[in-house]
């Protein structure tokens, strides 16, 4: 990038602290952020909007700026612990992108004591020589209180959690049951076996499904295929276009699911009550019923509205126990219902035939759950394994969506569909440069397809750092984004994709049926006049501007001529998009809070893990037990220069040879945890005797044992450290030597000294 050209230009964009003191901005046109150093970001705070000039280029290469305009203070409250130092009374930001304090005069603290969580509202901007001065708006309670995190979390990252006063109206005088007006127009599936297949927790039923043999082509009379029914809850019947119920659920576009806790995108009415579809009462829904032949294609399908009774409801548990044992004392509870599982089983099967002929990507990742006790700590971390029930559902709601987007498609009606762009140029090559580092004998094309990345994710299965290769091929893709431009789902491989089956908990959804609905009534949907999409929605236009796939896009002549109708859908589509990660950041943010807090609980205790991924500064590892990341720091890996390798996504002594690569085996002490930082600490422990043996002698150098020296050193050196870390456990700090110690270490010392000088080494080339 040529600095000099662009010297005297005036940019914006959104400021990005950092936890170190220093910050960036993040530009609104999309070109790389600007280092902000730390004296410059004592003047503004973590998502101002300022304008800046670029003065020079850091010692790193970066554009470095000068703040000359804040243009927009956002009103976003500050959430920190309550402190008082010298008789002072301040605020420290539970977000460390905060860089400083907030002051409090004694006046503006309230009902707040010491220590508590507050959020606080600015008074007083900073200055270059002077901190922020705030007053306590609210009070969240003590830091170890129960949900706690939750609290933190959402006020945060923005998330609404509190409905209007207008929305909480109009859903209380919604009716608590289905009317025999509502039922006006719609077909009667009363009759109709539907059920809901969903987690044990699940409290919100947005599915059902039904499926029955069919014949799909010839004359026949024995079937040859299946009718598959996928009714959703019609929440669109109940939430009116631009309805104070409506701005709120656009306003908050997503549910935001946490440990123990919903934030719900629908007042618990609706979400928990009419809208769900919930066993054994008459609900409103709207039904994609399709026609589906042997190869797992869907060769007709039509919607309608329609109200109906959920005959059963299953959990994932259940019906897999079901259907690998139908004389199970599962199936025996269920009796009437076996039928029907084994004909969605069926369809199942063949969905999955033609997701396999479209070479769609199917990773089978793990998953964890958190589950926490009655105070809101965590009792145990625990996989979830994806079983044929999870499948099963997928493949039928898949199949509904794509329904959907083609519906919309034939409708010729503007709508959000749910595109996944194929990977970049630049990410393709740094997958085809680690794929060649493997020696696998794998790559992908120059204008791949899905089914490359699942051919070598079969390929490498059986590998002990299979996961972490699917994880690569994973990241190598761009993130699925809402956009009224269709360009495809390349990870699912379907020409065209669109969510339709969850309204309850996703805007998206919501938008899908209304359309559907006006086509159905001939008629034309138009967006309400909806909020501006805020600092989010900012956010992700620009990082969708640096990413070189959807810039094709944009910048299309098509588009360059939208019209307001279409730019609005796409603001919907930003919008949603950009809610949808803020809502999972916080989830992340919750569970990585929860995490920390149990492995406070393990400090000093050992576990093994595997290397999870690598860094010029250290190592990540997930253990096994417990499914908890943490970082080994490149201090903690020995006397050792080490070097990273980028392209093998491994660090490798340059004297020993060792290397850490990912999925290797280790076995780490959980030496610190940081609640603020959510950050965890690992030390390595019993170095992988066997990793440094293997690189010793790929050196040409014989290990330990083989040289004349004690074998058994090694393990007296592993047990002294581990008694070393019981002692800091317990509390001190490592006391040091006594003189006579020192008298012994020195003479062990020489003595090994003149053995080597006296000796040749063995096993040298």
């Amino acid at each position: 990038m040529d600095i000099s050209s662009g010297l005297l230009d005036e940019i914006e964009g959104t400021v990005q602290g950092h936890r170190d003191g220093h910050g960036f901005v993040a530009r609104d046109d999309g070109e790389p952020d600007i280092y902000l150093s730390p004296n410059e970001m004592r003047a503004v705070l973590h998502r101002d909007r300022v304008k800046v000039r670029i003065v020079r280029q850091d010692r790193r290469g970066r554009p470095e700026g000068r703040v000359l305009e804040i243009v927009e203070r956002p009103p976003h409250p500050i959430i920190g612990r309550l402190l008082q130092e010298g008789g002072i009374w301040l605020v420290a930001p539970e977000d460390k992108r905060y860089g400083q304090d907030v002051l409090i005069p004694k006046a503006a603290i309230g009902a707040a004591r010491t220590g508590q969580v507050v959020v606080v509202e600015l008074t007083e901007p900073p200055a270059l020589y002077g901190q922020p001065v705030g007053r306590v708006k609210e009070v969240l309670g003590e830091i170890d209180d129960p949900g706690m995190e939750i609290e933190i979390a959402v006020r945060k990252y923005g998330v609404p959690h509190e409905f209007s006063d207008a929305a909480i109206g109009e859903a209380r005088a919604l009716p608590d049951t289905v009317r025999p007006a509502d039922r006006k127009g719609r077909i009667d599936l009363t009759d109709l076996p539907l059920c809901t297949i969903d987690g044990e927790d699940a409290r919100d039923f947005d599915d059902a499904v039904y499926c029955e043999p069919a014949v799909v082509s010839g004359r026949g009379k024995k079937p040859n295929g299946w009718r598959l029914l996928v009714a959703i809850a019609d929440v669109s019947h109940y939430v009116q276009t631009g309805a104070p119920l409506d701005v709120d659920a656009y306003d908050r576009a997503t549910s935001v699911y946490f440990p123990r806790r919903v934030i719900p995108m629908l007042p618990e009415k609706l979400s928990n009550g009419l809208c769900s579809l919930n066993p054994d009462v008459e609900r409103l829904c709207m039904v994609c019923d399709m026609v589906v032949n042997a190869k797992g294609e869907v060769v007709a399908y039509q919607f309608y509205p329609a109200v109906m009774l959920s005959h059963a409801r299953f959990t994932y548990d259940e019906v897999a126990a079901i259907l690998s044992n139908t004389r199970g004392p599962e199936a025996a509870r269920r009796q009437e219902r076996v039928p029907d599982l084994l004909n969605l089983h069926d369809v199942f099967r063949a969905l999955l035939k033609g997701r396999q002929a479209r070479g769609a990507v199917d990773f089978d990742t793990v998953e964890t759950q958190i589950v926490c006790d009655e105070a809101g700590r965590i009792e145990k971390i625990v996989p979830q394994v994806r079983n044929d029930a999870h499948r099963l559902i997928e493949e039928c709601m898949l199949a509904a969506n794509t329904c959907s987007a083609d519906f919309i498609q034939q409708g010729k009606q503007p709508g959000l569909y749910r595109v996944h762009e194929g990977p970049t140029p630049e990410k393709q090559e740094i997958l085809r440069a680690y794929l060649r580092a493997l020696g696998l004998g794998l790559s992908i094309s120059d204008d791949p397809h899905p089914s490359e990345f699942q051919h070598i994710a079969e390929a490498t299965k059986d590998r002990p750092d299979a996961e972490q290769i699917q994880m690569l091929l994973l990241r190598s893709m761009s993130q699925a984004i809402y956009t009224p431009v269709n360009s495809g789902h390349f990870g699912l491989a379907y020409d065209a994709y669109t969510h339709f089956t969850s309204p309850i908990r996703r805007y998206p959804d919501l938008l899908v049926h209304r359309v559907i609905k006006a086509i159905l009534d001939k008629r034309k949907y138009r967006l309400p006049e909806l909020p501006t999409p805020g600092e989010a929605h900012e956010k992700l236009r620009a990082r969708l501007q640096r990413n070189s796939g959807s810039r094709k896009v944009a910048e299309t002549p098509q588009l360059k001529r939208q019209s307001p109708e279409m730019l609005a859908w796409e603001a919907a589509g930003l919008h949603c998009s950009a809610n949808e990660r803020r809502a999972d950041e916080a989830s992340r943010d919750v569970e990585a809070w929860l995490k920390c807090k149990y492995m406070r609980e393990h400090l000093g205790e050992e576990y093994g893990g595997t290397v999870s991924a690598a860094t010029s500064f250290g190592l990540f590892v997930t253990l096994d037990e417990l499914y908890v990341e943490g970082l080994v720091h490149i201090t903690e890996l020995g006397g050792e220069y080490f070097r990273f390798d980028e392209i093998k996504q491994e660090l490798r002594g340059e004297r020993t040879g060792i290397r850490y690569s990912l999925g290797t085996r280790v076995r780490v002490q959980v030496s610190r945890v940081d609640l603020d930082a959510r950050k965890i600490d690992f030390r390595l422990v019993h170095e992988s005797d066997g990793l440094l043996s293997r690189a010793m002698r790929d050196k040409g150098v014989a290990p330990a044992g083989e040289r004349g020296q004690p074998a058994k050193s090694s393990a007296k050196r592993a047990a002294r450290n581990k008694r070393e870390a019981e002692r800091a456990q317990q509390g001190g700090a490592r006391s040091a030597p006594s003189p006579m110690q020192a008298l012994k270490s020195a003479v062990k010392k020489a003595s090994a000294k003149v053995q080597k000088n006296g000796k040749p080494r063995s096993g040298r080339r």
